[in-house]
């Protein structure tokens, strides 16, 4: 199949898709073709990002004016960016809001719906202003989601089928948790890119409970150092109940994620600090993980997670009794409370879908480009998660779904996708693994549906499953790419192998250039001469100067490439011409003349190569007889300021063996 790599203004602009195109052509409701429209602010805002033009806020003005007005609808923008999955509240638009807010307040628009809100040229680039990384980012399709509402369309779905889901109860050890709605279903996503997403309810604040000890551990590990931290607890998984009283073969709680390793996390989060202090700076840096998301406590929970300790009393006794716990701990009272109170802090599937992105993010939070968690810490933190964060169900959950995940009694369960987004799920009813029976099924789904396993991306995998992050169009710039890419290295093997794939030798890059351009400017004979010969590739394409190969290569003088292009010009031209005169000579031929020719053994691929020697041979003796039968090619010559080469047509124009 022959893939080309021009477009025509009708098509639609590259990584959007059809789905993408019907929504904002909806909000922007113009009767010209939205593709159009679209496939030039692209191109507008990537050249004036590529030349550093401040003319980027032009472009977003035009292409949300009103036809008619030298005005530009605000509401619109922001309509579009919700549909890319950026919401009003995202602390990257904080400027734009602020300026919004200004320019209301200078207008009488309490007459008007706020759909009516517009702004003059000056005004609107001015509010968009602070907030143009992001908004162009976003107009140009490059999130990491390029089709965020075709993805949502499809976790709506999964969600939608797990609401169903009734095995499972609540928790009960606490009366705190054993109240809770085994009803509730929430689910919020946000991508590294700050993308978000939510159904159900996401807004209901809940206890983390044991999804603390992974956002812990992170941040310990981030104060102190992971090696000090892994000086006292273990990285395996255990294989026993996560309360367990035990210790591995070295005398070390078995990983972080039990209650034994979490305890001696706790003990090293500032040890020497004061215990309000301690909470406090966990605090903190929950909220920094957050994005600014809601963080709170519970204190009912906490009251009841202490009532209720003896289990963790014995295993911090038991610890202590064998010297795990580091010099100067504070007494287990002490340490305890402020493992509870950790345990208590509260929040929504919306601010841990943050947290979750904050780690999929390589530790920084994609709302606010801040670092919250150092770069081994995250990765270490996502490794325990994989291997040891589902409680007595992780092996089972790395086998099936093959993602970072922790668990919580609440209900609650953080999953992250690396380099993609984090996801967090809450509801209350618990499996015999202690894990969310909608969170455990909906997770499998997702699994089902979407390449995210951690294996997926291997060669040869299931090709039935969605990539979200693919942008449409991606496979034909990769080729683009791929096929310059080789050119420019004089890479014959790989150009031949994208050859017999199907891929077409007459694609361009936005400048129009081929890669018999490339091969011409880059002096690249053996190139030219595969290019010519046996990918025909067209020699009289121009880019966007209007150069074509030939001028590239006199431009940088390589004489050997001219010398190929020439020669396969005029060789090409004398065929052409040749075969024009003997089918004109033939059309003269009676059936009598034919049958004698026939008769005489002579084919007429041997008349017409016959008649081009001659032609040839005649060209020799007068130069103009050659002119004349050379049409175009002589204006050609002309025009790139120089004869051609005398050209010996029965002389091979390379050696086979090459290629």
């Amino acid at each position: 199949m022959e893939i080309t790599g021009q477009n025509s203004t009708d098509s639609q602009p590259e990584g959007y898709s059809e789905h993408t195109l019907n929504v904002i052509g909806q909000i922007l409701s113009r009767k010209t073709s939205v593709a159009q429209i679209m496939s030039k602010t692209v191109e507008g805002l990537n050249q004036s990002f590529d030349m550093r033009n401040p003319s980027c806020e032009e472009l977003i003005y035009d292409l949300f004016k009103i036809q008619g007005k030298e005005e530009a609808s605000i509401v619109k923008l922001v309509s579009v960016l919700r549909s890319f999955g950026l919401r009003d509240d995202d602390p990257r638009l904080r400027g734009m809001r602020e300026k919004m807010l200004e320019y209301e307040s200078l207008g009488d628009y309490e007459e008007c719906e706020s759909r009516h809100f517009r702004l003059s040229k000056a005004q609107f680039t001015d509010c968009i202003r602070p907030s143009i990384t992001l908004i162009s980012d976003a107009l140009r399709n490059q999130l990491i989601i390029p089709n965020f509402g075709e993805f949502t369309q499809k976790i709506t779905e999964i969600y939608n089928e797990c609401i169903d889901e009734r095995d499972g109860n609540v928790a009960t050890y606490i009366p705190q948790l054993a109240r809770q709605d085994p009803n509730k279903w929430g689910l919020s996503i946000c991508t590294i890119d700050g993308q978000r997403f939510s159904l159900g309810d996401s807004k209901i604040p809940f206890c983390v409970q044991s999804v603390s000890k992974a956002f812990n551990y992170a941040i310990v590990a981030s104060d102190v150092g992971t090696d000090y931290v892994h000086s006292y607890v273990g990285h395996e998984p255990s294989g026993r109940l996560f309360n367990e009283i035990c210790l591995d073969n070295t005398g070390k709680p078995h990983n972080p994620l039990v209650n034994a390793g979490a305890i001696i996390v706790t003990s090293l989060l500032k040890s020497k600090w004061a215990l309000a202090d301690r909470y406090d700076f966990v605090l903190t840096q929950y909220k920094k993980l957050a994005g600014g998301g809601y963080v709170g406590f519970n204190n009912a929970t906490f009251l009841s997670e202490r009532e209720t300790a003896d289990r963790n009393y014995a295993i911090s006794y038991y610890m202590k009794e064998n010297g795990c716990f580091p010099p100067g701990t504070k007494p287990l009272r002490e340490e305890l409370d402020l493992y509870f109170q950790l345990c208590s802090i509260e929040t929504t599937c919306e601010s841990a879908a943050v947290m979750a992105a904050t780690l999929a993010n390589g530790g920084v939070c994609p709302l606010t480009d801040e670092r919250c968690i150092l770069p081994r810490p995250c990765r270490d933190v996502l490794s325990l998660m994989y291997s040891c964060g589902m409680y007595d169900y992780s092996g089972q959950f790395a086998f099936k779904v093959g993602l970072p995940a922790k668990s919580g009694v609440s209900g609650a369960m953080i999953v992250v996708v690396p380099n993609l987004m984090g996801i967090c799920l809450w509801s209350p009813p618990l499996d015999k693994m202690g894990n969310s029976t909608r969170g455990v099924k909906f997770c499998q789904k997702l699994i089902d549906t979407f390449n995210f396993h951690n294996y997926d991306s291997l060669l040869h995998t299931d090709s039935g499953k969605i990539d979200p992050r693919r942008h449409v169009g991606t496979k034909e710039t990769d080729l683009i790419v791929g096929l310059l890419y080789a050119v420019k290295n004089g890479d014959l093997d790989m150009v031949r192998r994208l050859y017999l794939q199907g891929a077409s030798m007459n694609m361009a890059d936005y400048d129009g250039r081929t890669a018999l351009h490339l091969a011409a400017a880059e002096g690249h004979p053996k190139l030219v001469r595969f290019l010519l010969q046996v990918c025909k590739a067209d020699y009289t394409a121009h880019d966007r100067w209007s150069h074509t190969p030939l001028d590239d290569a006199r431009y940088f003088n390589n004489h050997e490439c001219i010398r190929i292009i020439t020669k396969y010009i005029h060789r090409t031209s004398s065929i052409s011409s040749a075969k024009s005169f003997s089918e004109g000579e033939n059309s003269k031929l009676a059936p009598s003349d034919e049958g004698v020719a026939q008769a005489n053994g002579s084919s007429e691929e041997e008349e017409n190569c016959g008649v081009m020697m001659m032609t040839i041979a005649e060209g020799d003796e007068k130069e103009g007889s050659v002119k004349n039968f050379m049409g175009s090619l002589d204006r050609l010559s002309l025009c790139n300021g120089g004869p051609l080469e005398e050209v010996v047509i029965n002389e091979p124009d390379y050696d086979t063996t090459d290629f």
